[in-house]
């Protein structure tokens, strides 16, 4: 289904990133993995034998260089799967001001600029799929996640705006919304959820993390994956401008 299609993943050296990434290239796309983890990247992208690009893209001339260096190696961009994220838990008025633009700047201006960047490409070519890799925090709030939440529901609004414009030049702009995946960013607040609470890492993912789910289990990365392609596929054609929750039920109630 997504031969010879460019694609490039942001936040592609390990946990959803990476398993698009992989999934994408086992179904003949040309990945361009980007992160700015260069280890990790080096590993991955050249066990598949794809490109790569070294980007920090808090840094808005970053994720130009990211978009112009995939268009001088292939061509076009055809699909842009925005990943890259980080958390930070603390009471707003203990909130790092540092860390609060930094994540905006990585979770909210990043997908900005990557999709003005790549729109020419797939407006030329009348066809172009984003995806923006949101989160339930896209929907719902948490306490003390004040920049993620925020960098979430800002993306969604992203989503909104360019699924209209880019609907008559045949691109389409989705988010996916997990509840909790199995990623290292993940496992760490795991690890610090049970470290503060003075409990097991399992009471911290029945208890705090799927307080709020119907299903009590962590999503796996290639779920994840999966609902990407889905959204680059024939069948997926007229969604645009949604939020497509993977949540466990979290929502329903």
């Amino acid at each position: 289904m997504l031969k010879n299609k460019v694609a490039i993943v942001t936040g592609a050296a390990s946990g959803i990133g990476l398993a698009v990434a992989q999934s994408f290239a086992a179904d003949g796309a040309k990945v361009v993995f980007a992160d700015v983890n260069e280890t990790g990247l080096a590993k991955q992208a050249g066990a598949l034998g794809h490109d790569y690009v070294v980007a920090n893209l808090s840094k808005r001339e970053e994720c130009k260089r990211l978009v112009n260096v995939t268009i001088e190696r292939h061509g076009r961009v055809d699909i842009l799967v925005n990943v890259a994220g980080v958390q930070t838990v603390a009471p707003i008025d203990e909130f790092p001001e540092d860390r609060w633009d930094f994540i905006i700047a990585l979770m909210l201006s990043a997908p900005f600029y990557l999709t003005r960047y790549v729109w020419p490409s797939m407006k030329a070519n009348g066809w172009g799929r984003i995806i923006n890799l949101n989160s339930i925090h896209g929907l719902v709030a948490s306490e003390f996640k004040a920049a993620y939440v925020s960098a979430k529901h800002g993306l969604m609004g992203l989503t909104k705006v360019t699924g209209l414009e880019g609907g008559p030049l045949g691109i389409t702009v989705n988010s996916i919304c997990p509840s909790y995946v199995r990623t290292p960013l993940v496992d760490n607040q795991i690890a610090a959820q049970a470290q503060t609470h003075g409990i097991s890492e399992d009471e911290v993912i029945a208890n705090i993390m799927l307080a709020k789910s119907s299903i009590k289990k962590l999503l796996e990365p290639a779920t994840i994956a999966e609902v990407a392609k889905f959204l680059c596929s024939p069948a997926a054609n007229s969604i645009t401008g949604a939020a497509i929750p993977v949540d466990g039920g979290w929502t329903a109630g």
